[in-house]
């Protein structure tokens, strides 16, 4: 056991048997709402442009959103710690509701950017206690199985968005993307209040929330998260605007410090960095997000410029990961049980890494099936690698403390995704600007495959770039590989589930 806390007894579970099925139903459809969320409104720019303007903004519809998720997640993370898991999973529906409703009546651009935030609200509560949750309604030897489900759901649902966006969009009205939420989220949250029921816990403390703290977070998160996906791209890394936001960051940070370090109950507690396990596997995880920006970003680029292949085509080049990545991390149990988690994870991003190494060895201009059967093969990997540590570091708390650890690993994972998309944009961007003499990054390339004119030396300089992020997510992996090797230890404390479900 850790020898920073003391032994804790799981709590009791927060649903009865026989109704555990509908609340699994609820948590599988708000995880597709906060997945399909993320991607959906990507082929449906044009005809949101078209109808509200604002184009030079329009990115904000992603990064509004996807901020707000990031930096909403450790607050909430606590506040299911605190309160329960149901009253914020009902909070946060409900959130997430109205700004799919206020997106869908929004007048301009700047009022569907700000709703969109109001509904990434919302998400980040979706995100966080969902994954919380399927932890404490089954015990240890079963997780793998529900966390399995809600991956594949995750995956399809992420997959399938951008194609019901463009759908939706062009046969009906692209409010229709957000009006859709509506009857599946109410059938959630009714899953949700009907089903699922929490005991009270002996011994229960009153309820205290760092509010300064949460305020704190969220204002730093947000002003550091901005630079970084703002930079390079509205402005330049070293311009006025990129540098205040970033000073603006280290000030806020420092603020988070001293506004935790005196909170008897902190959003983000200490505990979180000192035990080993939670430490080593919001690095693994930060690694891991940071790695993925590499196959999700830029691959579609490369199937449809080097490889010549349609937007749908290229769209399954990508998506074929979602087929092995939900299957390995179901079967993983029968791996970390005989070898355990550290090690099936190790294992998981060794191959990984190795995959990822070989993308820049595939024949030019090669073929589709290469690429894919490269993303098969490190789809498996990563759910060999992630599932493990999710459920280890799940295993090895107590209810009380769950929902804060869960948070933290989610919010690791989307903020190295955040640094992969900045980081590899600017390799991606130097690169091209190198083979092509100085044009300025991505811009003349998605001109290009517009016009489906892609010339020989774009191509070529397209294939460079993309092979060079690959190589950058390589070194990512084995970043994991080493962050476990050294700071995880060999075994991971687990608590020993001692009630069912009630």
């Amino acid at each position: 056991m850790d020898g920073t806390r003391p032994v804790a007894r799981d709590s009791e579970r927060p649903a009865a048997a026989g109704r555990r099925g509908a609340v699994v139903a609820a948590l599988m459809l708000t995880m597709a709402l906060a997945a399909l969320d993320s991607t959906v409104v990507s082929t449906a720019v044009p005809q949101i442009v078209g109808d509200l303007g604002g184009f030079s903004y329009f990115s904000w519809l992603f990064s509004g959103y996807l901020l707000a998720v990031t930096v909403s997640l450790p607050v909430y993370g606590r506040l299911s710690d605190t309160f329960g898991r149901k009253p914020v999973l009902v909070a946060g529906a409900a959130l997430f509701l109205l700004g799919s409703l206020l997106c869908a009546l929004a007048w301009n651009m700047a009022a569907l950017v700000a709703f969109r935030i109001v509904q990434g609200l919302g998400g980040g509560a979706l995100q966080g206690t969902v994954q919380t949750l399927a932890a404490d309604l089954y015990p240890l030897r079963e997780r793998p199985r529900i966390q399995a489900r809600l991956s594949t759901v995750w995956a399809v649902s992420a997959v399938a968005g951008p194609g019901i966006g463009g759908l939706l969009a062009g046969y009906a009205d692209w409010r229709w993307i957000f009006l859709v939420n509506l009857p599946v989220g109410a059938v959630a949250l009714w899953l949700i209040v009907r089903h699922l029921h929490e005991p009270e816990r002996e011994g229960r403390r009153p309820a205290r929330v760092d509010w300064a703290g949460a305020c704190a977070v969220f204002a730093c998160g947000g002003v550091l998260l901005t630079a970084l996906v703002q930079g390079g791209v509205a402005w330049p890394w070293l311009s006025a605007p990129s540098l205040a936001l970033f000073a603006a960051g280290a000030a806020l940070l420092a603020v988070v410090l001293v506004v935790e370090h005196r909170a008897e109950e902190p959003i983000i507690p200490g505990w979180v960095w000192r035990r080993r396990t939670i430490a080593a596997v919001n690095l693994a995880l930060g690694a891991l997000g940071l790695l993925m920006v590499a196959p999700t970003v830029f691959l579609p680029t490369y199937a449809q410029a080097v490889l010549g292949l349609a937007p749908v085509a290229a769209g399954f080049v990508l998506s074929v990961w979602t087929l092995t990545w939900p299957l390995s991390a179901a079967l993983s149990q029968h791996v970390y049980r005989r070898v355990g988690f550290r090690n099936t994870a190790m294992l998981g991003i060794g191959t990984a890494a190795l995959v990822l190494f070989a993308f820049p060895f595939l024949p030019y201009p090669g073929q589709a099936w290469q690429p894919a059967l490269l993303m098969c093969l490190l789809g498996a990997a990563l759910g060999l690698f992630q599932l493990p540590l999710i459920i280890g570091v799940q295993s090895s708390v107590a209810w009380e403390e769950r929902g804060t650890a869960t948070a933290s690993i989610l919010f690791c994972r989307q903020t190295g995704q955040t640094v992969g998309a900045a980081l590899f944009g600017a390799v991606a961007n130097g690169v091209l600007a190198t083979r092509l003499g100085g044009a300025s990054g991505l811009d003349p390339v998605t001109h290009a495959l517009e016009a489906g004119t892609v010339a020989e030396a774009t191509r070529r300089a397209i294939a460079d770039a993309v092979h060079a992020v690959y190589l950058g997510a390589a070194g990512a992996a084995a970043l994991a590989f080493v962050v476990l090797l050294v700071l995880a230890p060999r075994t991971f404390p687990v608590l020993k589930d001692r009630s069912g479900p009630s």
